[in-house]
């Protein structure tokens, strides 16, 4: 029988998708069952077609996303370079339970350095500034784990950046040095 009353006590499977999701992901890891749902309550939802932005290079970042489902490409827009066809520059493409956008939640109107767009029919999980802040403001406990895990990512990601760096220095230096002369 189906009464209207089954599923009153049932969580949705939806509200099991978001609050895995969140489980899974780095930064919501240390908080309890109590304290995810809390969050799951603040997060925000969202579908986006193929082709459709997340959001724009030079917008101003206001929180991260988590892929519940899809992929999302990241480019970066080079001005200098010749032609409509090549400004886009690609940098890479996620998949579910990746995140990006992180630096939104630290930064104080600071402007994204890249563009997200759909590559599919994606879903994502929005997790945005004044989010953070209620979580701080009304459970600071778990504020603090997700703002220490914060931290953690960031300064993972700033770790690679520079590695990255150091390694293109020395490939330019191997450029621009002539190769040694064999008598």
């Amino acid at each position: 029988m189906n009464y209207l009353w089954d599923n009153l006590f049932k969580r949705s499977k939806k509200d099991d998708d978001v609050r895995s999701i969140l489980r899974e992901n780095i930064l919501f890891q240390d908080l309890n069952d109590r304290d995810l749902r809390f969050v799951e309550s603040l997060v925000h939802v969202r579908r986006f077609h193929a082709g459709e932005p997340v959001f724009r290079q030079g917008e101003v970042g206001v929180g991260m996303y988590l892929i519940a489902k899809g992929r999302i490409e990241i480019f970066v827009s080079d001005p200098n370079a010749p032609g409509e066809e090549n400004r886009d520059i690609f940098i890479t493409q996620l998949g579910s339970s990746d995140f990006f956008g992180e630096l939104a939640l630290v930064e104080e109107n600071g402007r994204r350095t890249a563009s997200a767009v759909a590559r599919d029919e994606s879903t994502l999980i929005g997790f945005f500034k004044p989010d953070l802040t209620e979580v701080l403001e009304r459970n600071p406990e778990a504020g603090i784990k997700i703002c220490l895990r914060l931290a953690e990512v960031l300064g993972r990601r700033l770790k690679e950046t520079t590695e990255k760096v150091s390694e293109l220095r020395r490939a330019i230096k191997e450029l621009r040095e002539p190769p040694p002369v064999n008598p």
